[in-house]
């Protein structure tokens, strides 16, 4: 019979969560409440409701990064024709989900600031102004730190808390996670995360026996999850693979066969049934503003890789690339691959659903996400990973002759992948390497070693007390580079 933990109870600390719970407080000082690129077609679904009662986008097409005005508004600043749909509104793609998870925060302080300008408060009540921005960041941040939070609790079913605490702090600061959890958090990347969290760590935890009542509530977890990220529909490939399962041990049933596949595929139905149901703000805003429930506004699936999919590219290009850009992830793939051959019930449906992931995106034109800190994508799958990695370093651990030379000397490995992945996002989000396309490794090594080190102390203030400025700065060499890209 399957274990459910390879750990004893005496290597579970009850301080580890107030660890990490202290470290996200901390990183709180890092949040950077901007609205850029693919955020403002988020933030828009969440502000447009709340101050305009519409989905009338054109405040915030014209409230955007510069970037993002100059290539959608005309030379009176107002929003081109071309992004009208057929509905008469303004083009928004991305999805409604983040808006959801933002609007029990932006509710209250929207009521805060109308109770302000009763008492005499000049804030603008417009969505715009700081407090609305400083909820927007603090709430993706919260998001994300549940995220954690709940891989970290499934890791510690399987390995002992140190392991699990370890690979929750490194996925979390070596990965692309922090860049859309602190630096663009109106980006859906951190929300997804949680999202798929809740979904892995509900699965897991009704596997043996789901009750209707269960598969109603996961159910509303899988449609939140949908809502906030298409591509996360690869993570129901876990319900596929134990569907399955389930369905020929029933038909190896010597008795009550039928029964047994008829309660299987009611429960299954009742699942899908209450999925699209809970898909329905998906559905009504595609509606709204495309004429057409089903019209994603991505473009045509037709137009996708499935004949020549981006396999390698999408690991190990300098364009993003998955391992490339973020090389722990690779020992967290190996950790999941470890844990399918000792856990198959629980580890099988997992990897499945990874490669799936995986698959889906090497078939997306735009893989290797265009603007993006390594393969941000990916960041769907941090609860995975960070499974994945705390089986790896137990595997790693049991090489070492005492518990505390393999934590010593695994922290310090893993402080190098930190330290390596800090400087590495400082590049990137101070343009000293491109943004988008591929990059010189020759460049980005030597800016490791000789630029960074120069720059980040004085940057890092700037970041931290004179963050307008600074962003302006960034936003204006984004500018510079695009039209340098855009040059014949």
């Amino acid at each position: 019979m399957e274990s459910h933990s390879l750990s004893t109870p005496s290597t579970q600390r009850p301080d580890t969560q107030r660890w990490l719970s202290f470290f996200f407080l901390l990183s709180l000082a890092l949040l950077n409440p901007w609205v850029r690129g693919d955020g403002v077609g988020y933030y828009a679904f969440a502000r447009a409701p709340l101050i305009e009662h519409s989905l009338n986008f054109e405040a915030d097409y014209i409230a955007a990064n510069t970037g993002f005005r100059e290539a959608r508004l005309d030379e009176h600043g107002q929003p081109k024709e071309i992004f009208r749909t057929r509905t008469g509104h303004l083009d928004n793609h991305f999805t409604v989900g983040p808006a959801m998870l933002w609007m029990p925060f932006l509710l209250l302080t929207h009521s805060g600031v109308l109770v302000a300008r009763a008492l005499g408060s000049q804030v603008a009540a417009d969505g715009f102004s700081v407090p609305y921005r400083l909820t927007m960041a603090v709430g993706t941040a919260f998001w994300g730190f549940l995220g954690l939070l709940l891989a970290f609790r499934l890791a510690r079913q399987y390995v002992g808390d140190l392991w699990a605490f370890l690979a929750t702090v490194s996925v979390w600061w070596a990965s692309s996670l922090p860049v859309y959890m602190y630096f663009n958090p109106s980006w859906s990347h951190a929300h997804s995360a949680f999202a798929v969290s809740l979904f892995v760590f509900y699965w897991h935890q009704t596997r043996q026996q789901r009750t209707v009542r269960q598969w109603l509530l996961l159910a509303l977890i899988a449609g939140l999850m949908l809502n906030v990220y298409y591509a996360n529909a690869m993570l129901l490939t876990i319900l596929v693979v134990e569907a399955l399962r389930d369905y020929a041990a029933a038909f190896r049933s010597n008795s009550q066969t039928g029964t047994a596949v008829t309660q299987l595929l009611a429960k299954h139905l009742l699942f899908v049934a209450v999925t699209l149901f809970c898909l329905l703000p998906t559905f009504v805003t595609r509606y709204i503003v495309y004429g057409n429930p089903f019209e994603s506004g991505y473009g045509s699936v037709q137009d996708w890789a499935w004949r020549s999919p981006y396999f390698l590219a999408v690991l190990f290009s300098s364009e993003h690339g998955l391992f490339s850009w973020t090389p722990l992830l690779l020992f967290s793939t190996v950790g999941l691959v470890l844990f399918k051959w000792s856990h198959p019930r629980v580890g099988t449906p997992l990897l499945a659903a990874a490669l799936a992931f995986y698959v889906l995106i090497a078939c997306y034109p735009d893989w290797a996400g265009i603007s993006s800190f390594g393969n941000r994508f990916f960041v769907s799958l941090t609860p995975l990973f960070i499974l994945g990695l705390s089986v790896f370093l137990q595997r790693l651990a049991a090489l070492f002759r005492s518990q505390r030379a393999s934590a010593v000397c695994l922290s310090v490995a893993l402080a190098v992948f930190l330290l390596w992945n800090a400087a590495f996002m400082f590049q990137w989000g101070a343009h000293l390497i491109p943004p988008r396309g591929p990059i010189s490794w020759n460049v980005m090594i030597r800016n490791q070693f000789q630029v960074v080190p120069r720059q980040i102390a004085g940057r890092l203030s700037d970041y931290l007390f004179h963050r307008h400025d600074l962003m302006r700065q960034i936003e204006d060499r984004d500018i510079d580079q695009m039209k340098k890209e855009t040059m014949p």
